[in-house]
């Protein structure tokens, strides 16, 4: 062959490479992933986000800063000094540094990407398992009412991102894939790094590794064992991930978070609301109560094989959530591949020899167009946060100063300590307050306790910021001890008309 015909041989090829690819980008799964994004990103557009975000952008804000990780709480008056960790240290910096390149309108972003990203990576991963794309777009998109409930701005959200990348490597590993399972010592060294919930990753490692060792064939479930070389492999890559959970600026501290969680914080655990049970009595638990029955009763009709270790993790996923509410994205990822498997047996398979690319390249576009579009102005999304934040009462307190310590709501601890003007009551690191008995008192008086008003005088409270429709709130108002001096649709702020007695928190 001449070089003038090898040259255009590869050309050729080239091309066809090419074509290829682009086939890849413009096709029907991609649309469909798309879709799904957009069904997460119009109800986020709201920005709704977790009260703990704020004090999350702030401390990654000091680590960016001073270069230091944080060892002792420096943001209350009732827990100072306390011995304190930044636990979701590297997930913190991320927000703070994303807040330093574009406020607000840059967190929405990247509360959209992260959200975008746990909801593809799902709608892979079942696609993998089903192989059949349509069938895991059916799924994932009967699920995405129940995972809206924790696609919130948080280092958790990047969690559950790394636990979707796990079970997909995990897969392919399964399906004959081998190169990707190295990427997991390093996928594990950034999540313990960034969230405790990479005690469930190592889980799903453990599951995967353990199916792999017993040949079962047990009703309608069944195993494949490892190859000698797989189970090697597997086992050298478990060991490095456990290796990688050392690599911390605390040692072992982050590693041993999820068990101080478990096992040392009982009011923490008992009161927070998202590690309450499943809520069955609204929408999204009974939407989860109708699918499980659904999946139950096509497992009686279809008699289904299922493998050990999906079987193993759908069966954790339920009852995690059935436990705590929290857990949803645990949940939803270990069941999406088992729904849309079912779910396959009626839908019919993408044929990629069909493929309408143009029409695809079309609705790709118009679905850019459209976030585009809907994307809100800066005012939009100050104007959210106003709505559940006290933005207007903090502006009020900086031109009329309080004197004193200020009490403060849970839920709004996280945004004072982002605006750095004053020392909270309390805010969303639990743990601390819990040790040191504030969260206790926190519910005694927010919930209107015997002791209520004795304790505000022991925590030598001079000012009350509370949200304007809870019970304290009412019980100021009709209080003579008590002047209310600012109030808004938001939160309202009261003043004690005589100094108070006594000092707790010191």
């Amino acid at each position: 062959m001449s070089v003038l015909e090898l040259a255009v041989e590869r050309q050729r090829y080239s091309d066809a490479t090419l074509k290829t690819s682009l086939q890849k980008v413009f096709s029907f799964p991609v649309v469909l992933g798309a879709a799904l994004v957009v069904g997460i990103y119009v109800p986020l557009r709201a920005f709704a986000v977790d009260p703990d975000v704020w004090w999350h952008i702030r401390v990654g804000e000091g680590i960016l800063s001073t270069h230091h990780w944080p060892a002792v709480d420096p943001y209350s008056f009732t827990a100072a000094g306390s011995p304190w960790i930044a636990y979701e240290w590297l997930g913190e910096v991320l927000l703070a540094a994303v807040n330093r390149l574009g406020g607000l309108t840059a967190l929405l972003a990247l509360n959209v990407i992260l959200a975008g990203a746990v909801l593809t990576g799902i709608y892979c991963y079942a696609s993998m398992r089903s192989r059949n794309c349509k069938a895991a777009f059916v799924a994932v998109a009967a699920l995405l009412p129940i995972a809206y409930l924790s696609f919130t701005l948080r280092p958790q959200m990047i969690g559950y991102l790394f636990l979707v990348l796990t079970l997909i490597i995990l897969e392919r590993f399964r399906q004959g894939h081998a190169r990707e399972l190295w990427l997991l010592p390093l996928i594990f060294l950034l999540w313990v790094n960034t969230h405790g919930t990479f005690v469930f990753g190592l889980f799903v490692l453990g599951v995967y590794w353990g199916a792999g060792l017993v040949d079962i064939h047990w009703g309608g479930l069944e195993s494949r064992l490892w190859t000698t070389a797989e189970r090697k492999r597997i086992a050298i890559v478990a060991l490095l991930c456990f290796v990688a959970l050392t690599i911390t600026p605390y040692g072992t501290q982050l590693a041993a978070y999820p068990l101080d969680m478990a096992f040392s914080q009982p009011v923490n655990v008992a009161n927070i609301q998202e590690w309450q049970p499943v809520a069955f009595e609204l929408f999204y638990g009974k939407l989860f109560l109708f699918l499980l029955v659904v999946f139950i009763l096509s497992q009686v009709t279809l008699r289904m094989k299922w493998r050990l270790e999906e079987f193993t993790l759908f069966i954790t996923g339920l009852v995690a959530l059935c436990l705590h509410a929290r857990f949803v994205l645990i949940f939803v990822p270990f069941f999406a591949p088992l729904l849309a498997t079912v779910l396959a047996t009626w839908v019919p398979r993408y044929q990629a020899q069909k493929d309408p690319h143009g029409l695809n390249v079309i609705v790709l576009a118009a679905i850019l167009g459209l976030f585009l579009w809907l994307f809100p102005s800066p005012a939009k999304i100050g104007e959210a946060v106003a709505d559940h934040y006290p933005v207007h009462a903090l502006s009020y307190l900086r031109q009329h100063p309080v004197p004193g310590r200020m009490y403060n709501t849970y839920g709004y601890g996280g945004y004072l300590i982002y605006d750095g003007a004053h020392k909270v009551f309390i805010d969303g690191r639990a743990d601390i307050f819990e040790r040191q008995g504030v969260f206790s008192d926190y519910l005694n008086i927010s919930r209107l306790g015997e002791s209520a008003l004795l304790l505000l005088r022991a925590y030598n409270i001079r000012s009350c910021l509370v949200d304007r429709g809870e019970a304290l709130a009412t019980l100021l108002a009709a209080s003579p001890e008590w002047q209310r001096i600012y109030g808004d649709k938001t939160s309202v702020l009261f003043v004690r008309r005589a100094p108070a007695g006594g000092v707790r928190g010191e």
